[in-house]
């Protein structure tokens, strides 16, 4: 009787044709924290303001990698979702492009089957229910868009949290644009305002935090449809 044990070591013993070849397994312990060095990341600075007119969602232009090298000057943070909303991008640039493609296509689809357009209330949802239980790594974005209810911004968060509120910032400049749009923004404001408003939120961001930065890409949202502009420099829009 052989006594060989398969849990010790062989030392310079040819492996047998007729025996299971032994890998390692994927280690489960490993978190999202050391996963993300090896991620192109966007530090970045998004807003989203509602006006009674419709949604400005502004961006900064920069990619980069931890916040730390600029990987890329003119990235385009905010796309098209719905014929009537936008949705930035905020977090592991991979996770964030599959995100909009997912959510896109589930919007194209609601429409083809029902003949109507998805609400934004149920876009949302939406989005929190892909960010909740889908691959989708390290993103925060900002959802906005305008419906038969009105103007909305939410933001949703990694976990899949969904909250609506007049205006809110994500992305690693979010506590410099937030101190502008605490001063600037009012029940009343008008397209054209909030668009300024917007930019300054994101210049001030810029200014100071090394993750955002190359110029403002700026989204007007109103019934109508969605019109998307890049710009360099701030100084027309301030």
């Amino acid at each position: 009787m052989s006594n060989w044990n398969a849990s010790a070591p062989q030392d310079n013993a040819d492996p047998s044709p007729y025996e299971p070849e032994l890998g390692s397994l994927p280690d489960g312990s490993r978190n999202a924290g050391e996963r993300g060095d090896t991620v192109n990341k966007t530090g970045t600075t998004t807003v989203g303001i509602t006006t009674d007119d419709g949604v400005v969602i502004a961006t900064d232009m920069r990619a980069s990698l931890g916040g730390r090298f600029v990987s890329n000057k003119n990235v385009q943070k905010v796309e098209q979702i719905h014929p009537t909303a936008a949705l930035t991008l905020v977090g592991s640039v991979g996770g964030a492009q599959s995100f909009i493609s997912s959510l896109r296509a589930e919007a194209n689809l609601y429409e083809s089957r029902r003949g109507e357009t998805m609400s934004i209330d149920a876009l949302a949802t939406l989005a929190g229910n892909f960010a909740r239980g889908g691959p989708f790594r390290a993103i925060n974005p900002i959802l906005g868009g305008v419906d038969e209810e009105g103007s909305h911004v939410y933001s949703i968060d990694p976990a899949g949290g969904v909250m609506e509120d007049d205006y809110t910032v994500t992305g690693s400049g979010m506590q410099l644009a937030y101190g502008v749009l605490e001063n600037e923004y009012a029940d009343d404001l008008t397209l054209s305002d909030a668009r300024s408003a917007a930019a300054r939120a994101v210049k001030s961001a810029v200014e100071r935090d090394t993750g955002s930065g190359n110029g403002v890409f700026l989204a007007e949202v109103t019934g109508d449809g969605v019109d998307i502009q890049g710009h360099e420099s701030f100084d027309d829009l301030l």
